[in-house]
């Protein structure tokens, strides 16, 4: 076999073993987020979306979908990342991986990939489960696609570097809960940020993930606060340097090698 082929079965054997990982447990993986969404579409979309009225001429519920189908994806392709790297490297099998003759990229790929598989899975769930709700045309479906894919693997490359830094774990919480959850609920999933003042407006601007919230929204809806060309610029941007530096962590065994 040629190098390119055992690259290939290194990948697949990387991938599989993600996949299975988070398929064989779920009830704790895949159902949690579509019962969470499910409650956020009754209270936020029905229970005071019916007080609210319109957003941007858009049902309030029409108008958070999208972003509530985001923060599946995001939340879902960094956890699965960041747990299972770390648990390879709580369990020392994180080394088998490292005296393998593999180029650090398919590692990184590999659970990249892995990440981007559950992101993939709970999104297309929590989606189903917002047809209950909400009647989706999609506008654009290679915009809705790409940026569902694309924010999947942004998300899935800084758990990865997550968990690369953390030395327990209580290490792969803190992001989540002080950067991740703040950002998101700051993104505009609930809120058009024209209704904020000038100045919110401005700082609103420095989310990265208001820019992958507004894609997805003008690939569901085909509305956008912002210009389409700038997210998919930000996205691909956060995904360059976020992968250049998990490969430089990577070629220099930052957590890993003692």
């Amino acid at each position: 076999m040629n190098r390119t082929g055992i690259y290939w079965v290194a990948f697949k054997t990387i991938l599989t073993k993600e996949i299975l990982r988070f398929v064989r447990i779920w009830v704790q993986t895949v159902l949690p987020p579509a019962i969470t969404m499910a409650l956020y579409f009754v209270i936020f979309g029905k229970l005071i979306g019916s007080q609210i009225g319109d957003m941007e001429g858009y049902r309030y519920i029409d108008f958070i979908v999208p972003g509530l189908i985001l923060m599946s994806v995001i939340s879902n392709s960094y956890a699965n990342v960041v747990s299972s790297f770390y648990s390879s490297k709580f369990q020392h099998n994180i080394e088998e991986l490292l005296i393998a003759p593999l180029p650090n990229f398919i590692i990184l790929a590999g659970y990249v990939a892995g990440g981007v598989a559950r992101g993939v899975v709970v999104g297309i769930t929590v989606t189903l489960v917002s047809l209950l709700f909400s009647d989706l045309e999609v506008h654009s479906y290679a915009v809705t696609f790409a940026v569902f894919v694309l924010t999947s693997v942004l998300f899935a490359t800084a758990g990865f570097i997550n968990a690369v830094y953390a030395n327990s774990f209580d290490d792969i919480s803190i992001v989540p809960t002080f950067v991740l959850t703040p950002l998101t609920y700051l993104g505009g999933v609930f809120y058009s940020i024209s209704m904020l003042p000038p100045f919110w407006q401005t700082v609103s601007l420095v989310n990265p993930v208001l820019y992958m919230v507004n894609a997805f929204r003008y690939g569901l809806l085909g509305f956008s606060d912002i210009a389409l060309w700038q997210a998919f610029l930000i996205i691909i941007g956060f995904i360059v340097a976020l992968g250049a530096f998990a490969m430089w962590l990577l070629s220099r065994g930052v957590g890993i090698k003692t």
